[in-house]
């Protein structure tokens, strides 16, 4: 069978099956679920899996899912992502009215391309052409949120790292993978029907901050209290006079929130507590704005008198896809969808734990059109289906087959010339630095 003939098989394969992959994105859709907490999105997937006779295992960081299509020979694997949290936006219509959880995301649609990108390979029976397994992993808690709840499972050891790809890269479950790919929706033009391809993101240290002042009457006696809310507002005004120490070409982004304010309103604040990211384009600017960010968090608590704990996390490392396996998805991009809608894409100064994984392994991560409204607000959603779970599900399952055919030549002409900039024992270590502030 020829390079061309598996990919038509592939497609075919893919269209048949339209129906189920619908269905999966709209029953994700309607249940979402947060970070680490999605045991009904990953029973669907595993449901799926099952269904198409792929072998997986389960609860990989808790709730990830990994399943294994096996070549005629195993020299090389390429896994296909998807992500199976949703993000915290109260006014989607479609949130949870217990948890506020949409997938503002997009996510649901990464799943449902993930496994469209697994059927079409199982059921078209082109793996016995190819030489390299494939690992359709859906993966859990992209979305970095619940920083204080996820630092207590940290405490209590049942999570090592706070984010989904970055805890299975401490475990070792992509030690088994040679390179990755995943599609992320995004807002794009051209009525959704554009594919963006390569560039770079930020990177970011996640932070919880506690003041801890003295609690006193707020009218009777505020002046034997020390209130931890001004000394937060006051840190957050010296946060914002280093602003013009940042470079431009960094990137730096800082967005707290304020998760405890106080406690009555007829109190003294004496404790308040925030979570942040300090985010930048590359990790020495991110460990430079750290600093500063440190020291004006301080300030806060010391013109005040107050005391301030600033605990770091680790969080993700900036995305820098590789040129090469991202030229070769540009390319069977193109054959679906015209040259005209493919384009190089720049910087981007959001975060995903993809970042994480392309600095242990080769990756591709191109943003796809198909959704209307912008992401993490009310208004997010999927407005051409066959674009975001069908025609990105064949440009990863087309890419695969280039990838592995004929010996795998492809895959291994992008190793050869691959140096990653970590091993996982660096990068862990790398994470474990920045948390106990080495």
């Amino acid at each position: 069978m020829t390079k061309e003939e598996c990919k038509q098989r592939v497609t075919a394969a893919i269209q048949a099956h339209k129906e189920e992959i619908f269905s999966l994105a709209e029953s994700v859709f309607c249940e979402p679920e947060l970070g680490f907490k999605e045991t009904k999105t990953a029973a669907k997937i595993a449901a799926v899996f099952e269904k198409h006779k792929i072998p997986s295992e389960q609860g990989l960081a808790l709730t990830g899912v990994k399943g294994r299509l096996k070549g005629r020979s195993s020299g090389r694997t390429i896994a296909v992502l998807g992500e199976l949290d949703a993000v915290i936006c109260h006014e989607h219509p479609a949130a949870s009215s217990e948890t506020g959880a949409a997938h503002a995301c997009g996510h649901h649609a990464q799943l449902a391309a993930m496994a469209a990108c697994a059927i079409g390979l199982a059921e078209s029976g082109v793996m016995q052409e190819l030489d390299g397994d494939v690992v359709p992993f859906a993966v859990p808690a992209e979305e970095y949120v619940e920083i204080e709840y996820r630092n207590r499972l940290r405490t209590e050891g049942k999570l090592g790292f706070l984010a989904g790809k970055a805890e299975l890269i401490r475990i070792g479950a992509f030690d088994d993978i040679d390179m990755s790919m995943m599609m992320h929706l995004s807002t794009t033009g051209e009525g959704g029907r554009l594919i963006q391809v390569g560039g770079t993101s930020n990177g970011f240290i996640g932070k919880l901050i506690r003041y801890k002042g003295r609690e006193a009457h707020a009218a009777g006696a505020p002046h034997e209290g020390v209130n931890a809310l001004n000394a937060a507002m006051l840190a957050m005004m010296a946060v914002h006079a280093q602003r013009e120490t940042f470079r431009d070409e960094d990137h730096v982004r800082f967005h707290p929130i304020i998760t405890k304010g106080g406690d009555l309103v007829n109190v003294v604040p004496s404790d308040v507590r925030l979570e942040s990211y300090v985010r930048a384009r590359t990790v020495p600017a991110i460990i430079d704005a750290n600093v500063k960010i440190d020291r004006a968090l301080q300030a806060g608590a010391l013109a005040i008198g107050a005391d301030v704990e600033i605990t770091d996390l680790p969080g993700y490392l900036p995305l820098s896809n590789e040129a090469s396996l991202s030229a070769l998805l540009r390319e069977n991009a193109a054959a679906l969808v015209g040259a005209d809608k493919v384009e190089e894409l720049d910087h981007h100064a959001a975060s995903t734990d993809m970042g994480d994984l392309s600095h242990i392994m080769p990756v591709t991560h191109p943003w796809v059109g198909g959704v209307s409204g912008n992401a993490h607000t009310r208004d997010f959603c999927v407005s051409d289906p066959d674009m975001a779970y069908l025609v990105s599900s064949q440009a990863m399952a087309h890419t695969i087959i280039d990838l592995l055919y004929d010996h795998a030549a492809e895959a291994e002409a992008i190793l050869a010339d691959y140096t990653p900039p970590m091993t996982r024992e660096s990068y862990v270590k790398f994470w474990e630095d920045i948390a106990a502030k080495k």
